[in-house]
């Protein structure tokens, strides 16, 4: 399994929200270039940016940081936050961006983001399906930066794309999110049990070495992490079996 560090935008400065909630910010004293380079020496090889302000509003406010984090060497980006059109999608991918990820279009107009996949490929875009797990049991997708409830449970989400169309998925429980409460293990064993063909990347929630280990042996493709990344939670030895390109010892 690979980690893949996260880094939020705001006003193009680096954030982190709790559950979503933009009025419980935090922002950290790092510049995004610089929390990059902090992610590089620790053998990332993947970053995953996510526009805040892009999402809320619908369209990308932090298209410039993008670039620059896009254009650093070594390191591949997958972007998301205000993805709504092919336009947004060749901009971001011809920034440097390796990987675009769609949110809410992926919700709200499941065959336009099927023409995207077609035209861009399996690998250049990952769905993101935001789910709260519902009183039933069911993860219910949400939309439009977690502001809205769909009705739709993550499986009828994935059943509205044919067989095939896509590969990476990237499923956050919201009400882990910057929680430092532990992943869902269960939302991502059933995923992986029902998908097993997607590469699943889990969000929300690691607080420790032994949350990735328990991802990892739950047969996820990748865990993102922001949180414990920025407030030094995870030591260096215990991330190396999750970056690729982290020093040996020695």
């Amino acid at each position: 399994m690979l980690l893949i560090p996260a880094i939020d935008l705001r006003a193009g400065r680096c954030v982190r929200l709790y559950q979503g909630d933009f009025a419980a910010e935090t922002r950290y004293p790092l510049e995004p270039l610089e929390l990059l380079a902090r992610y590089r020496a620790l053998g990332a090889s993947w970053v995953h940016v996510v526009d805040l302000d892009g999402a809320r509003a619908g369209a990308q406010q932090n298209r410039a940081v993008i670039g620059a984090l896009a254009a650093e060497p070594g390191m591949r980006i997958q972007a998301g936050g205000g993805v709504r059109s092919a336009q947004v999608i060749e901009d971001l991918l011809a920034a440097g961006v390796a990987r675009v990820i769609v949110g809410s279009a992926a919700v709200e107009q499941p065959q336009m983001v099927c023409g995207w996949l077609e035209r861009f490929g399996a690998e250049r875009i990952g769905l993101a399906l935001d789910v709260r797990i519902g009183p039933d049991g069911e993860p219910r997708v949400l939309t439009r930066g977690w502001r809205n409830s769909a009705a739709l449970t993550l499986w009828e989400a994935l059943a509205r794309y044919p067989a095939g169309a896509f590969k990476h998925v990237l499923c956050t429980d919201a009400d882990r999110d910057g929680a430092l409460a532990g992943p869902s293990l269960d939302l991502y064993r059933r995923a992986c049990a029902r998908h097993a063909r997607l590469a699943w990347q889990a969000s929300g929630g690691v607080r420790n070495a032994a949350d990735l280990h328990a991802l990892a042996a739950l047969g996820v493709s990748a865990a993102i992490s922001g949180k414990a990344l920025l407030e030094g939670r995870i030591s260096a030895q215990e991330l190396k079996p999750f970056l690729p390109d982290a020093s040996s010892p020695a």
